[in-house]
């Protein structure tokens, strides 16, 4: 196990460490978080609807089109050098390498959730004093099995022809659960709603994750073997 935790580990601190230096996905989800949130905040008319009450749904849309953004291209950079090659060549386990990836996409997703999340409190006055902890736990779950499911998909989207193109056409219809259950969530804390409210939306959120995990490193290897 120590040996298991140890690969998954180095491959984690290798994605970081060449995202810290080329900046390329999380700038352009950074970029796009902004724009969507400056956009949103001239478009909408305060006169006929309240910001804070539609606020949740378009948080949640940005995080599923931003992170798709980054996502298209997790494997993309080493299938065009040939590194995906080699890695699977190696000892490291098929299921390391996809849970290695997992966690390197969740770490740059949550840093842009927060830009997101901080873009829309400034346009939009919410306040996120309420019950942090509880929104917190439906962001993070939610999170977790979106960035599960779009590094699956991403590694079959970038073995064809379509590439990136292709992945939000596999990835939304499987991501409707998470929308669903995070948007009740997130307004419901909005609202001032406490968190024994929104127990029912968290159990589903995990159950949803740990399904996404669970496919993921389980369906992983056949479709990089392809």
């Amino acid at each position: 196990m120590r040996l298991y935790l140890s690969q998954i580990g180095a491959l984690v601190r290798k994605d970081l460490l060449i995202e810290a230096r080329l900046r390329e996905r999380v700038v352009a989800m950074g970029a796009f978080a902004v724009l969507i949130g400056i956009l949103f905040n001239f478009a909408l008319d305060r006169t006929a609807v309240r910001p804070q009450e539609i606020a949740a749904g378009l948080i949640w849309l940005t995080i599923v089109f931003g992170g798709l953004m980054g996502m298209g291209r997790t494997f993309q950079m080493e299938r065009e050098d040939g590194a995906l090659e080699g890695l699977l060549l190696s000892p490291v386990p098929r299921d390391a390498l996809y849970l290695s990836k997992v966690v390197a996409n969740f770490v740059l997703l949550s840093a842009v959730v927060l830009l997101i999340f901080g873009i829309f409190g400034l346009f939009f006055s919410l306040d996120f004093g309420r019950s942090p902890l509880a929104l917190v736990a439906v962001i993070l779950l939610g999170v977790l099995g979106f960035v599960a499911l779009g590094t699956l998909f991403s590694a079959i989207s970038a073995g064809t022809g379509m590439g990136e193109s292709l992945l939000p056409i596999l990835v939304f219809p499987l991501l409707v659960p998470m929308v669903i259950y995070g948007v009740t969530a997130t307004a419901a804390l909005f609202a001032g709603l406490p968190p024994a409210e929104v127990s029912g939306s968290l159990r589903m959120l995990g159950a949803f994750a740990l399904i996404s995990l669970a496919g993921g490193t389980t369906l992983f290897r056949f479709i990089v073997e392809e």
